[in-house]
């Protein structure tokens, strides 16, 4: 009761001060006004440097960023372009506003703010005051409606095009076109007069009296800008439509994940989450054959589609978008290999994509979780197949003794991409592994140790493959090893879950996260969960300030910035939590959740989420806008006080 009373509170407060900023088009009794500044994105671009955040929605592969209020310029800054292969600014600003009759004069920054789906700033000049709000309307545009409190004329031009990009005018639009092929056009209505000079534009809009409606759009061909561009005069004439679709489809998200007895700060938490995954939307290009989400826009080698990711992302994003969440996992599956294999990551240039290795096994847990949210066995039917195929892939390939129990591997030997394909590159656990030929093919290799997360997580796969299998009528004949496992790879001497040897059957007692996921798909017996306790519990070793990191705290080879040496990744907290919660831990779990949410750094303020955090500070670590973290965060918050 006191939360909805805070919540409510909070509420009126925040409609008090926002009258400057309602949207002309709805109230701001929309949920994401309650959100304001969900990220810092403010970045005035230079020569020097590049950002490390961008507002992006809609699938889009380009981003703008608030201008810094000590270097301001008085427009969005960008667009960006967020391809791999090619990320430039195309402009430090494609739309600098101001008033014409004194066009050269300086604006004082009053407000800026990124809510969710949406940026908004406000200046003022001698002259009066200019407001301005962008919103995608779809993966190609976003529209930028422009307010001002005097009736007079306004001048638009662009500040410093990028490198090579070359602009004109054609007809209603400047074209600003780069060598690759990829365009950023800015519309307007035909009554704007638009004239070039010296590779820019000035565009001249008399005396406005309702928003000035300006379409910017980002296309990677010609003939792309040329079907896109016939479009935007509708858009430009009655936005209306466009604009409410963007903000029913904000309001759909919010509303499906947003719960009414949070505090108010873990509400915003799960916002940002939200708006972390949909910044990090991209429609289908090039090799990427359906739209997906990448890990993030703002790390450069993170720009294309990895499996497990995907896996994860899937799930987080399947009660608020399943569309996006389904689409995503056919984004991976278009490039199943013909035994059944799904390959490491995938690009816009398949050239680049990574065969060499898979991912852990968690994609049945995906189509289950999108299942569960819509009941869509048309879904469930198309996968299944697949999914069966890649099941079996596992023991035909990555199983060396035949035993049932399967080991991480490569397609080309190697133990680099053997540690890549369990996702936790260089875990301790596998520092003296060495590789097996495996008798069949050519393309089979193993690490010479059985991994326990690996059987946990093909425990699980097994399970609901079964469930599709009764809900759709059709045999399963994959192979199931799933009551052997617990047991096979429950250590007593330690009381904790390990890996195993090939040779002599030992374990390695490196206790690590690898032992939360048995817990987490349930095929830990009670008692042993019970033993586990001592040393879950344990501040000196996994009861951490940031609960649940990659490896005991309190193991020689520990490294705080150790990457799967020591750090905190949260989904391996999640299915630490998740696991006490589901053998009847609950406070246990509730509080462990709290320690998430109120001491990692900059969570519940402005900072990004990031892909790894300290365990014993909170401190964000690698990088930001990262996608699987927010989408565990969203799965923490769901779970809280159940």
């Amino acid at each position: 009761m006191k939360h909805r009373i805070i919540r409510i509170i909070s509420l009126a407060l925040l409609l008090a001060n926002l009258t400057a900023c309602s949207t002309g088009n709805k109230s701001v009794a929309e949920k994401r006004y309650a959100f304001n500044n969900i990220l810092d994105i403010a970045y005035t671009p230079d020569t020097l440097h590049r950002c490390t955040g961008w507002f992006t929605d809609a699938g889009s592969w380009m981003g703008f960023t608030l201008p810094e209020k000590q270097q301001w310029l008085n427009g969005f800054c960008g667009p960006f372009s967020l391809d791999m292969f090619r990320r430039q600014w195309m402009a430090q600003s494609a739309t600098i506003v101001g008033f014409a009759k004194d066009a050269q004069a300086s604006f004082t920054p009053d407000s800026t703010c990124y809510y969710p789906g949406e940026l908004y700033l406000s200046a003022h000049s001698a002259d009066g005051r200019i407001t301005q709000r962008l919103n995608f309307v779809s993966s190609s545009t976003a529209l930028l409606r422009i307010e001002t409190d005097k009736s007079e004329d306004l001048l638009l031009t662009g500040s410093r095009w990028g490198r090579d990009v070359t602009v004109s005018i054609e007809q209603n639009s400047v074209i600003a076109r780069h060598p690759s092929g990829e365009s950023v056009t800015v519309t307007f209505t035909p009554d704007v007069e638009l004239t070039a000079a010296d590779n820019n534009y000035t565009a001249l809009i008399h005396a406005p009296k309702s928003p000035v409606n300006v379409a910017i759009s980002f296309f990677t061909s010609e003939k792309e800008m040329a079907a896109g561009l016939q479009n935007l005069p509708s858009l430009l004439n009655h936005p209306g439509n466009a604009l409410q679709a963007n903000a029913d489809r904000w309001e759909g998200y919010l509303t499906k994940i947003l719960r009414t007895d949070m505090k108010p700060e873990y509400d915003r938490i799960a916002v940002k989450a939200v708006t972390t995954l949909i910044s990090n939307w991209r429609t289908h290009r090039g090799g990427l054959l359906h739209e997906g989400i990448i890990p993030s826009h703002a790390v450069g080698y993170f720009v294309g589609f990895w499996a497990w990711d995907t896996w994860r992302f899937s799930a987080g994003t399947a009660k608020f978008d399943p569309e996006l969440a389904k689409n995503n996992i056919r984004a991976m599956f278009d490039y199943q290999q013909p035994d059944g294999m799904i390959i490491d990551c995938i690009y816009t240039d398949p050239s680049e994509n990574n065969a060499r290795d898979s991912k852990p096994p968690l994609v049945c847990w995906a189509v289950d979780e999108i299942f569960t949210h819509t009941g869509d066995t048309t879904f469930v039917a198309e996968m299944y197949p697949q999914l069966l195929s890649y099941y079996k892939w596992w023991y035909q390939k990555r199983d060396h003794n035949r035993n049932g129990m399967c080991e991480y591997g490569s397609t080309d030997g190697t133990l680099e991409a053997a540690a890549w394909e369990s996702g936790m590159d260089n875990a301790i656990r596998f520092d003296n592994a060495v590789m097996l030929k495996n008798d069949g093919a050519d393309d089979a290799w193993s690490m010479d140790q059985e991994s326990v997360d690996l059987n946990a997580y093909l425990a699980l796969e097994c399970k609901l493959l079964k469930k599709f299998a009764v809900l759709l009528k059709v045999p399963f004949d994959g192979p199931d090893y799933t009551d052997r496992v617990a047991n096979y790879f429950f250590d007593t001497n330690i009381n904790f879950f390990c890996d195993r040897r090939l040779k002599d059957s030992s374990f390695i007692e490196e206790p690590g996260c690898e032992a939360y996921t048995p817990l987490w798909t349930q095929i830990a017996t009670q008692e042993q969960v019970d033993a586990m306790l001592p040393m879950l519990q344990d501040t000196a070793k996994f009861s951490t300030y940031i609960p649940f990191p990659t490896i005991a705290a309190d193991n020689p080879k520990y490294n705080p910035r150790g990457y799967w040496r020591g750090p905190i990744w949260l989904d391996q907290t999640y299915f630490a939590i998740r696991g006490l919660r589901n053998y009847g831990y609950n406070k246990m779990a509730d509080e462990y959740t709290r320690q998430v949410f109120d001491r990692l750094n900059g969570l519940k303020e402005g900072a990004p989420i990031h892909e790894n955090y300290g365990t014993h500070t909170g401190e964000r670590l690698k990088a930001p806008h990262f996608s699987w973290s927010s989408s565990h965060l969203l799965m923490m918050y769901d779970d809280y006080g159940k």
